[in-house]
């Protein structure tokens, strides 16, 4: 039988309406890649990628970088969002890109 729930609590445990779906994503930059360079290709990353479509990066790496892109608000990710990151990425040089299949970020 299905729980009856507030739209308070449907908020707060980020259910039905206030599901929020996202991807991770892994990628490697070339070995003799210098500090300064990985710093303005992630620059280049965010003002291109991220922030122009809404999303939000949560990662880190240095040669090899792993994170999660999600919306910067409720919603969900679609696999437009996943192409666009993994052709930027691999037009970019990076190397071993992958991208997983959409989940909900709160709950996967």
């Amino acid at each position: 039988m299905a729980t009856q729930r507030s739209r308070r609590l449907r908020k707060k445990l980020h259910i039905d309406e206030f599901q929020e779906l996202g991807f991770s994503v892994k990628w490697t930059f070339p070995d003799d890649t210098a500090v300064d360079v990985i710093d303005a290709t992630l620059d280049t990353f965010i003002n291109e990628v991220i922030e122009p479509n809404g999303l939000a990066f949560d990662g880190g790496g240095y040669l090899q970088w792993e994170g999660l892109v999600c919306l910067q608000k409720i919603g969900h990710c679609t696999d437009e969002h996943r192409q666009l990151v993994k052709s930027w990425l691999e037009q970019h040089n990076m190397t071993d890109v992958v991208v997983s299949d959409l989940f909900d970020i709160w709950w996967e």
